[in-house]
């Protein structure tokens, strides 16, 4: 039969464990693993960890869908007012709005490493506290953000944007500030219950949230007739309404770690400021890296092919991206929740099985894509033309699909790990010092085009997810756990003495 999967002590002398709450490992007596040995181990540590990883992604990614159904249904109603109206927004939400998320989520997953080491050491009482501390922190980086919305006009202008398009764009994007500010009410508290496992309340506000923002899309700009004032006061309710919901069920069911207001939020905040900015410089460079494709694609000689053909690539590889953050989230709750919880195993057994669950999806998307590349255009596109272009990048959007399944898993455990200083100097390198270099020359120097742009930047990912994959491939777990006192004291600033790493 093997061995027992859990025991109530460790196989190793280098760390003392201790029982994990009972919401962490829900197998045996709360202990470690011990060593797999024989495939009913592999097997039974398989659907072990699988539970636990889809229980967690699964809400997530559906709540990621809901929100990106927001964006999409705003333009789809903007769509039906005009056609300068629909580029427009399109450019506001893609460029202006995309930018601050990004770089506003990257500063909140820094609350994914602490809460989620705290939650699992079982200090439950600090968790309400680094929330607010990252609400103080993101409410300021709104503030600097500021700028980017009140002087897109003449940015979007400086990026080669018809004057009429960038100039309703402007507008709208004064008028989404709000949206941008609930942000930071809304990833703190997202993170928060994240890290507790508490993602199916995730998965019903993002739902009625979609729901009820498609009834105000219809009601101001149909019934009402506020045209894009409309679209824009729909999106700032919407965004508003989640964070309020989150902020509601936090006060009124977690009160195990919500303790109230405390002034400790603002105590030493400086050290969870550094290490905020290190997340934030991680994620930020991932985004912006696929989104400068666009960027140097629209400069080939033949622009609305070539960005045509690359944005319904781009648009497929999203949608299969919505499930792989939601994966994201989930191995970073599950490696920092068992670092917390002085798990070495059960931490290094995650990480293999979502990498394992992660890579066969991706290789099913490859599979489908390359049997459909004739076909799949169909269904954004009647232009011959398009579809014949979006055939010859079927290949490389399949090779990106691999490479997307795992990317996002090694950067949750980067977060869950608190590696994110690491990975933003292997983030730069890899993408903006050799991918981004290549795709230049492939694309303008060479009959290869958007083609090449694409494999440049495809050859930057896939040097950074082997760098990333041999750190993890030689992580002493048993070190981790060690260090992960030290780091909630370094970074939750009960210790700010230390440096950030």
């Amino acid at each position: 039969m093997g061995t027992p999967l859990f025991d109530g002590k460790s196989s190793t002398n280098e760390v003392v464990l201790h029982d994990a709450p009972s919401a962490v490992l829900v197998y045996g007596d709360g202990g470690d693993y011990t060593p797999v040995q024989t495939f009913y181990d592999v097997k039974n540590m398989f659907y072990l960890e699988s539970i636990k990883l889809w229980a967690i992604a699964a809400p997530i990614a559906f709540n990621i869908v809901c929100n990106y159904g927001i964006n999409s249904f705003t333009n789809i109603f903007v769509g039906h007012i005009g056609d300068v109206e629909l580029s427009s927004v399109a450019i506001s939400l893609s460029v202006i709005a995309n930018f601050s998320f990004g770089f506003l989520l990257g500063m909140a997953s820094a609350l994914e490493t602490l809460c989620g080491q705290a939650f699992g050491a079982g200090e439950t009482d600090m968790l309400g506290v680094y929330m607010q501390r990252s609400g103080l922190i993101l409410i300021a980086a709104c503030i600097c953000l500021l700028p980017l919305y009140i002087f897109s006009v003449p940015l979007l202008k400086l990026l080669g944007q018809r004057h009429d398009i960038a100039e309703i764009a402007g507008r709208f994007s004064l008028q989404i500030i709000p949206q941008m500010f609930s942000l930071a009410i809304n990833f703190p508290t997202q993170k928060f219950l994240q890290a507790q496992s508490k993602v199916t309340i995730l998965a019903w506000v993002g739902f009625v949230a979609f729901v009820l923002h498609i009834g105000v899309l219809f009601l101001f700009i149909k019934v009402f007739k506020w045209g894009l004032a409309g679209a824009a006061a729909a999106y700032d309710i919407s965004g508003w309404g989640v964070a309020l919901a989150q902020v509601v069920y936090i006060t009124g069911w977690c009160q195990d770690s919500w303790k109230g207001l405390s002034w400790l939020a603002f105590k030493d905040i400086w050290a969870f400021v550094r290490l905020s900015v290190a997340s934030a410089v991680m994620l930020c460079l991932e985004i912006w890296y696929f989104m400068s494709i666009i960027v140097l694609t629209g400069h080939l000689d033949d622009p609305v092919l070539a960005v045509g053909s690359l944005s319904i690539c781009m648009n497929l590889n999203g949608w299969e991206g919505m499930l792989f953050i939601g994966i994201n989230a989930a191995i970073s709750v599950r490696v920092s929740n068992e670092l917390g919880s002085g798990h070495p195993r059960a931490a290094k057994y995650s990480v293999f099985v979502t990498v394992v669950e992660s890579l066969f999806i991706g290789i099913i998307s490859m599979l489908i894509i390359i049997a459909t590349r004739d076909k799949f255009a169909i269904l954004f596109t009647n232009s011959v033309q398009m579809q014949k272009g979006v055939s010859d990048l079927a290949y490389l959007l399949a090779v990106t699909m691999v490479l997307n399944s795992i990317q996002p898993v090694i950067s949750g455990v980067a977060v869950g790990g608190g590696w994110q200083g690491l990975v933003a100097y292997i983030n730069l390198t890899c993408y903006y010092i050799i991918g981004l270099p290549i795709g230049f020359f492939l694309g303008y120097n060479t009959n290869l085009g958007v083609q090449g742009i694409w494999m440049g930047m495809i050859f930057g990912t896939f040097l950074q997810t082997v760098i990333l994959l041999i750190i993890v491939w030689k992580t002493n777990w048993n070190e981790e756990v060690a260090q992960t006192s030290e780091r909630m004291r370094k970074w939750g600033g009960l210790n700010d003495d230390l440096d950030v790493k």
